[in-house]
């Protein structure tokens, strides 16, 4: 079984979490977000957590670790593939390090474009469940469930309607090799900065852009310091939720079903909570700023977008090798069968 490395600084980080108090009627299980209180991942670990105690009447207690609390998202997942975590959710784009072959849901324009079928593909999907799994497990990693938080939209300084658009133009990415190939590919000139400075960067004229969907764009306030809000189709914010295999495999079947069944409950509500987030997010901003400009780019000009893409595809292989290779071809499959 592979174990990921740790270093100093989560090695600090678990033994805090070691320190943290143990009920002592009641069997913990820790579950960690790499997102604040109030979000979309906040929403979703609560309700996992109010279904679990109803269901076991409180024999089992989940308590639930936002942003910074058991340090960054990388260091989550090593925590929860050592067991010191039960569950987490993260992005794929803070993945990329652990389980590279992930990323193939950073390439642009590869899912469905209906929320609906994205769904489905995301709970459903034998490519992903089957064969990325094992991905996921050979890191000592259990993928449990996957959803999208929201379709991507740029954030900008000025209107955006082609790749010509794009050029020298700064778009904010998060550290990924992908992400920096994918907007190349797009034309803009991709530009890696922590998470916790793209404001003060898009205020200072530092980046020109930056990527995230509605909900984070309200909550951060980005749509203060730029005009133009673009939906270009390209892209999904997906999240994904994994337990330690170890941990895992030390469960009854009877708890094992019950996480099962409860992550099979959970499809419905968080769907129902992104479409909500999303429409009220988007009110807010328009209300606080109802000159910022909205545009959505028609099929043909997505189709431009999309033809530059293909390079990022052939990336994505470099990187992953022929397992990613087959994985995008099967995954690809599985969306033009839709």
């Amino acid at each position: 079984m592979f174990k990921l490395k740790k270093g100093l600084k989560n090695l600090a980080v678990t033994a805090t979490v070691a320190m943290l108090p143990v009920l002592s009627q009641a069997e913990e299980w820790k579950f960690a977000i790499e997102e604040i209180p109030g979000s979309i991942m906040d929403a979703y670990a609560q309700e996992f957590k109010r279904k679990i105690e109803t269901k076991t009447n409180g024999d089992i207690t989940v308590n639930v670790y936002p942003l910074g609390s058991l340090g960054t998202p990388t260091e989550m997942v090593e925590q929860t593939a050592d067991s010191v975590v039960h569950f987490a959710n993260v992005s794929v784009g803070n993945l990329g390090t652990i389980v590279p072959e992930s990323q193939v849901f950073l390439l642009p324009y590869t899912l469905p474009s209906e929320p609906a079928a994205i769904s489905e593909m995301l709970t459903t999907s034998k490519v992903i469940y089957n064969d990325l799994g094992e991905d996921f497990a050979s890191k000592g990693l259990k993928l449990h469930t996957m959803y999208s938080e929201g379709p991507q939209v740029w954030t900008t300084n000025k209107e955006v309607r082609k790749p010509a658009d794009l050029d020298n133009f700064k778009m904010r990415v998060m550290v990924s090799p992908i992400l920096l190939k994918a907007y190349e590919d797009l034309g803009a000139n991709p530009t890696p900065l922590p998470f916790g400075e793209v404001y003060g960067a898009l205020q200072l004229k530092i980046v020109d852009g930056q990527i995230n969907p509605v909900p984070t764009i309200e909550e951060m306030k980005f749509y203060e310091v730029t005009d133009y809000m673009i939906w270009a189709g390209e892209q999904e914010l997906v999240t994904t939720i994994v337990s330690g295999t170890d941990w895992y495999e030390t469960l009854t079947p009877e708890k094992q079903q019950l996480i099962t069944e409860t992550m099979t409950e959970m499809r419905g509500f968080i769907d129902d909570v992104v479409t909500r987030f999303n429409q009220e997010k988007l009110e807010k901003i328009k209300a606080a700023k109802p000159g910022i400009q909205f545009v959505k780019l028609s099929p043909e000009e997505q189709a431009v977008f999309r033809e530059r893409s293909s390079n990022t595809h052939a990336a994505f292989t470099d990187i992953a090798g022929e397992r990613g290779q087959k994985l995008l071809q099967d995954l690809l499959a599985e969306v033009n069968a839709q």
